[in-house]
C-alpha cells in the first residue's frame, strides 16, 4: 500500500487509467450513481468503501480541511443539522461533551441547528484528525456530505468507487 498521498494519487490515476479490477462482492448491488448508492446502499456498506478511501495516510488533513469547508456549506442547512448532531453524538460515546468541545474548538454553539458552516467543518476536521473512525461513521450516516467533496484525489476515489459499480454490469 502507497505511504503518502502524493503515492495514492499516482496509484489512483494508474488504476483509473488501466481500469479497475476489483469488483463488489457478489451480494452488492448495481448503482445508477452516487445518490442511488447513497440512497440503497447499507451503512455497513458505505462505512467499508468511505472508511477505505477516507483517512489521514491517503488523503491529508491539510488536504481534506478545505474540502470540508467547501462541501458542508454546499449542503443544505438541514442536513448540516444532521451531520453536527452525528458527530456530536459519536463524540459523545468517546465521552468528549458538545459543550466542551465548543469551547475547545472555538464554536459559535453546540446546539447543531444554531451552528454556521464554519462551525460544522471545525468539528469534521477535528474528528478527520482526531477521531478517523467517527468520521468515517459520520460520512456512511451522512453521505450527501461526500459528493460536495471536490478536491481531485476524492474525484479520483469516487471516479474508483464509479469504476467498481459499473464493472459489475
Amino acid at each position: 500500500m502507497p505511504n503518502s498521498s502524493d503515492e495514492y494519487k499516482r496509484q489512483v490515476m494508474k488504476d483509473l487509467a488501466e481500469g479497475s479490477q476489483e469488483t463488489l462482492t457478489e451480494e452488492s448491488e448495481n448503482y445508477q450513481n452516487f445518490d442511488d448508492f447513497a440512497q440503497r446502499s447499507s451503512h455497513e456498506e458505505r462505512r467499508n468503501l468511505f472508511g477505505d478511501l477516507f483517512h489521514k495516510d491517503r488523503i491529508s488533513p491539510a488536504e481534506m480541511e478545505p474540502e470540508l469547508q467547501k462541501a458542508i456549506a454546499g449542503i443544505q442547512p438541514n442536513q448540516r443539522d444532521d451531520v453536527a448532531k452525528e458527530f456530536f453524538k459519536q463524540l459523545k460515546k468517546r465521552g468528549l461533551n458538545d459543550r466542551d468541545l465548543e469551547q475547545q474548538l472555538g464554536l459559535s454553539s453546540h446546539n447543531p441547528s444554531r451552528m454556521t458552516s464554519e462551525d460544522v467543518a471545525k468539528l469534521a476536521s477535528f474528528a478527520y484528525h482526531s477521531h478517523p473512525d467517527i468520521f468515517q461513521d459520520v460520512l456512511a450516516a451522512q453521505p450527501a456530505l461526500v459528493k460536495f467533496l471536490s478536491n481531485p484525489l476524492v474525484g479520483a476515489a469516487l471516479g474508483a468507487i464509479a469504476a467498481k459499480w459499473f464493472s459489475r454490469k
